[in-house]
């Protein structure tokens, strides 16, 4: 039955899940894959990549989740069970902390360096530099945001189960 519970409960767990899934595929895939390129193509394949994901679909679930989350949990304070409301608090939470948040400190910053850097006015110095510099602290960051992405479908999916 399509109640507004039921609504915001699955545009919770499936925006989560299109984030979670980004950020875990990213993980298992792309980073793995990118590891393997020389310094002037592992750059020059992030900075592509760092623009192509500012994209409509990017944003309707990433910053989706950052609407949807808060709602369902105000919305389930008084119409689920406190189990389903602690749940999507949980879920919240960490979204909001730890995905925007590290996101946000972490690795937007770096993408926004590794943007001014031109790739091809540097020495093969500077651009291995450049690559201790980003690829490190970027991937340690989006392996703490995907992890805390996990969290959040998780605990979606468990509101969703504990809503009645």
């Amino acid at each position: 039955m399509f109640t507004t519970q039921n609504t915001l409960l699955f545009l919770s767990g499936i925006l989560s899940a299109l984030i979670m899934g980004l950020l875990y595929g990213y993980a298992c895939s792309v980073n793995p894959g990118l590891n393997k390129l020389n310094d002037s193509e592992y750059l020059k394949a992030m900075q592509s990549i760092n623009k192509e994901i500012q994209n409509p679909y990017f944003f309707l679930s990433f910053m989706g989740s950052l609407i949807i989350l808060p709602v369902t949990t105000w919305y389930s304070k008084t119409h689920t069970s406190p189990a389903c409301f602690y749940f999507m608090l949980i879920a919240t939470g960490v979204y909001i902390i730890v995905v925007i948040g590290v996101t946000a400190l972490g690795n937007i910053p770096l993408n926004n360096g590794l943007d001014k850097f031109d790739i091809s006015n540097a020495s093969a110095d500077q651009i291995s530099a450049q690559r201790k510099l980003f690829e490190s602290s970027w991937n340690n960051f989006h392996l703490v945001r995907t992890i805390a992405s996990i969290i959040t479908t998780s605990c979606s999916v468990i509101a969703i189960i504990k809503s009645d």
